[in-house]
């Protein structure tokens, strides 16, 4: 007779996933502290010179571009220290 694997496939994808969320939520919790950390310290997030705010009568328009690119340019560099560290 054939042996028979004790491994389930559906397993592994369930392992996979619960690692993605974990990680997720680290990640979240890591931004979500650093969101709180830079407005406690007063670092101007969403407010740098050259956001665009349109305020009208009816309404307002709002648009961080310029704090779009700085968190774009952190970030980039962030994750490539983190991956070259990773591939060591």
């Amino acid at each position: 007779m054939a042996k028979q694997s004790r491994h389930r496939p559906g397993k592994v994808k369930m392992e996979n996933l619960a690692r993605f969320l974990v990680i997720g939520g680290i990640v979240l919790i890591l931004i979500g502290g650093g969101v709180y950390l830079a407005a406690k310290f007063g670092i101007p997030l969403g407010r740098l010179p050259g956001d665009i705010r349109i305020e009208g009568k009816n309404g307002s328009f709002y648009f961080p571009v310029v704090t779009s690119i700085v968190l774009s340019i952190l970030l980039t560099i962030v994750l490539n220290v983190i991956i070259r560290f990773w591939r060591r």
